[in-house]
């Protein structure tokens, strides 16, 4: 059976993360020692609407990044075949996407989430035969939506969000979903190096919602 056919119009994305360094994708970078293994799956389709990207919103009750939008992924398991296993296996288990209609692209170079100490390697891949999604555990997911890469970079959607740590990052306002912190970063990042993004205003920063910053803080401060 041949490989499947990678669109023209990834090009940019493929070319472009083949030199990518770390520090061009976040500021926090693994430590020397320590952390957990950890692989998100950056997921791109193609559907009526033009070129999409898979976000998932994380249950309320979850430990860490509670409430958050995210890309599918998680934590590494002895028997997942590198970072690559790992973001199939969970976007399997978390949304219902069927590896089988996944082609990798990429592993960009790992990075570090300081408030979980997770490692995360970002793994490209093109949907070349989307599978249907959904919530496949409440616990875990609240909801799963293909956002379309237009919604994404369209400049009424975007904005910069400040955090009371004072850290100030790329947001996006798509689909009754604030998308902000480590996967914004991410994804706005992505969308730069395909060649998707459009001017839009960074001097728009805004303070995070109330709600957003209690699921954030975790179990504990929520009381």
């Amino acid at each position: 059976m041949s490989a499947p056919v990678v669109p023209e119009w990834l090009s940019p994305l493929r070319s472009a993360v083949r030199s990518v360094r770390p520090e061009q994708l976040s500021r926090f970078l693994p430590p020397a020692e320590g952390g957990r293994d950890s692989a998100v799956l950056i997921l791109i389709g193609a559907a009526e609407g033009g070129p999409d990207v898979l976000l998932m919103q994380r249950a309320d009750a979850l430990r860490s990044h509670a409430g958050q939008p995210a890309f599918p992924g998680g934590a590494a398991d002895p028997g997942d075949d590198g970072p690559a296993g790992t973001a199939l296996r969970e976007a399997a288990e978390e949304v219902g996407v069927r590896a089988d209609g996944v082609t990798i692209l990429a592993e960009l170079p790992a990075l570090y989430l300081p408030p979980s100490g997770f490692v995360v390697t970002p793994v490209i891949a093109w949907w070349h035969e989307p599978s249907e999604v959904g919530v496949v555990d409440p616990a875990e997911t609240a909801s799963v939506a293909r956002v379309p890469i237009a919604e994404l970079v369209e400049p009424a959607n975007r904005f910069r969000s400040r955090h009371p740590s004072g850290y100030v990052g790329p947001s996006f306002s798509v689909r009754g979903m604030l998308v902000w912190g480590f996967t914004a970063g991410l994804l706005d990042k992505v969308l730069t190096l395909g060649g998707w993004n459009r001017p839009w205003d960074g001097s728009d920063v805004r303070e995070l919602p109330a709600e957003v910053l209690a699921l954030s803080a975790g179990p504990g401060a929520r009381g």
